[in-house]
């Protein structure tokens, strides 16, 4: 390749199938910051951009097809850096894949396929392998505590004031304060579990000149990052930039990189070292090259010296930890928020920098993803946290006062989940959206004649007249509640189903229902999984299941109907079959706690 930038032709063959791209022409490159190549290639067929498999951050590779039909495929891995309307940017290892790559699509037409990215799974492989090497003194006590007989430690410290947070919120920063090994937060829904997150990093920070804050998903590493930087902390988050927020890209390891007052003499010196490869090999060009080189390592080391050193927190995903810009740095405290949603190899990843640990979540809300069912059965869904907390019961402080949920509806899922140690603020103990309103109803479907209906090939399932009846339902309520008081107190409204196929049923329904356009805003349709974290004034779920045999499928993972019940703060409305769902010993209490904290009423055909 000449130059740093340039252009070049490239088609790439139309397809249907899923994960292809279509045609492209012309590939623009540049360099960016880190000296990376970026190939910017741009689509000619507009039925193609709306593909959103592809998202920045996946993997890619290029292939085309021989004259005898045959496919050849690329060796060079390339990363999604960009995504717009009509164009992505790609990232790619090496000048040499480049120029292969513009080569070929002088003479091919080239095609782009999502790839599968191993790195995660080979980080997390690594993580294992060194927990089992690693001998020195400290690691192994720290190990030997979260997995074998050794008990957590603890210190005295002086009480810490924190009067803005609760008794259960102060008493866990203490405790985090005064944990030697490892402590854990146990935050039920609504309990205020990043606030307290929050303080005990400030407060650890009084102690510590720096910590380690992970998390499993990008998501939740920029949520609690942005709590921090709220309070004036210095955060230096670690990751992919097209993964981090729009609020932390200016806080990430590559802004602040090219922000660096030397970062333009090290640009320039970039720049020359390329004009100068190919050039003369004479001994005083040698000399000057090697010159240029020393001042280039000189200049790196620098600047990412001083941002590291200027950041109080270090904030990355748990598998970002193991980011190349992370080398060789160690940590005394390491905070992993979600700790219950993180596969337990990736969580060592993160421990293996750091003397002590701090894992905040909910074992009792979503589990984290295993897709293998024999990886599960061999112990891969029991999380980290929720084995120390098992095991190593003195170390789990509980938050037990919430503030999102009436306490109607919050009184269940404490009874069963948290041993009926939570309770409702008196600020939304009792609150409703209308006085004469019921905190909980369900709509009863058993006498509807309903059926399920499965979707294809796959195990998602859909009930239409059920997604019918939520829509009338829905309706229904806005009316009795009135449009005016919706209007009023900007009313937002959650519905909730554990398919997805009945999700996107729904989302057509109401796309389709004229009463609820002027509410659409104001109305979010998902999974129990995509309302992780999150909350409405109104929740509705819709259940699905309606059969004669009482098979139930995903509902009897009962820590998504945690999820699901727990997102409401003033209503809860339940659509489902009792007589179905009644078989299970969890849905039958929760139907007789209904009929006595709340109401059950009968569907009208005539709705549906």
């Amino acid at each position: 390749m000449a130059g740093s930038s340039g252009k070049a032709d490239i088609k790439i063959q139309s397809s249907a199938i899923p994960g292809i791209r279509y045609s492209v022409e012309p590939v623009e490159w540049h360099r960016n910051p880190f000296d990376h190549l970026i190939l910017t290639v741009r689509f000619t067929s507009t039925e193609d951009w709306g593909n959103d498999e592809f998202e920045p951050g996946k993997t890619v590779r290029f292939f085309y097809k021989k004259d005898d039909g045959s496919i050849h495929e690329f060796p060079h891995q390339c990363y999604i850096d960009s995504v717009a309307p009509g164009s992505m940017g790609l990232r790619v290892i090496g000048q040499n894949a480049v120029q292969s790559i513009l080569d070929s699509g002088r003479v091919h037409l080239l095609g782009l396929r999502l790839g599968v990215d191993a790195t995660s799974y080979q980080v997390m492989k690594s993580a294992l392998q060194e927990v089992i090497r690693r001998d020195d003194e400290d690691f192994v006590r720290l190990r030997e505590t979260l997995l074998g007989p050794l008990q957590p430690r603890s210190r005295q410290l002086p009480h810490v004031s924190c009067p803005w947070l609760n008794s259960s919120q102060s008493d866990a920063v203490q405790h985090v304060l005064e944990a030697r090994d490892v402590a854990i937060v146990h935050g039920p829904p609504g309990t205020g579990k990043t606030t307290t997150l929050v303080e005990a990093v400030i407060e650890t920070l009084q102690r510590e000149n720096q910590v380690l804050v992970t998390a499993p998903s990008n998501v939740a590493v920029d949520w609690i990052s942005e709590q921090l930087m709220r309070r004036g902390v210095n955060v230096l988050r670690v990751g992919n930039p097209v993964r981090i927020s729009d609020e932390m890209l200016d806080c990430s390891y590559e802004r602040r990189y090219a922000a660096h007052p030397d970062y333009a003499e090290l640009w320039g010196i970039r720049k020359r070292l390329r004009e100068l490869a190919s050039g003369s090999k004479s001994e005083a060009n040698a000399n000057y090259l090697s010159k240029l080189r020393y001042r280039r390592t000189e200049l790196e080391i620098k600047i990412h010296a001083e941002i590291f050193n200027e950041a109080r927190v270090v904030a990355c995903t748990l598998i970002g930890s193991a980011n190349q810009v992370m080398a060789g740095r160690r940590f005394a405290t390491l905070f992993i928020d979600e700790a219950a949603q993180a596969l337990e190899p990736a969580c060592w990843n993160a421990i293996l920098r750091c003397s002590k640990v701090v894992l905040s979540g909910d074992y009792q809300q979503l589990p984290p993803t295993v897709k293998s069912p024999q990886a599960a059965s061999d112990g891969l869904a029991t999380t980290l946290m929720q084995r120390v907390a098992t095991a190593k019961p003195s170390c789990v402080s509980l938050l037990t006062i919430q503030y999102r949920m009436n306490r109607a509806i919050m009184n269940f899922s404490s009874r069963w989940f948290y041993n009926g140690l939570l309770k409702a603020d008196p600020q939304v103990a009792d609150r409703l959206l209308s006085p004469i309103d019921r905190p909980i109803t369900w709509v009863d479907t058993a006498t509807c004649g309903f059926s399920e209906q499965g979707e294809g090939i796959s195990s998602s399932k859909s009930n239409p007249h059920e997604a019918r009846l939520l829509i009338h339902t829905l309706r229904d309520y806005i009316d009795f509640v009135g449009p005016s008081r919706v209007d009023d107190e900007l009313t937002d409204f959650g519905i909730i189903t554990p398919y997805k196929a009945q999700a996107r049923l729904i989302r057509r329904l109401l796309k389709m229902n004229y009463f609820l356009k002027a509410y659409r805003r104001s109305i979010t349709v998902n999974t129990v999984d995509g309302f992780q974290g999150q909350e409405r004034d109104v929740i509705m779920i819709s259940m699905v299941r309606d059969n004669d045999n009482g098979t139930i499928g995903f509902l009897r993972d009962l820590r998504r109907m945690n999820v699901a019940i727990t997102r409401a703060k003033m209503k809860l409305i339940i659509i489902g079959n009792t007589q179905t769902l009644s078989r299970h010993r969890f849905y039958r209490e929760f139907i007789d706690y209904v009929q006595e904290n709340g109401e059950i009423v009968e569907c009208s055909t005539d709705s549906v």
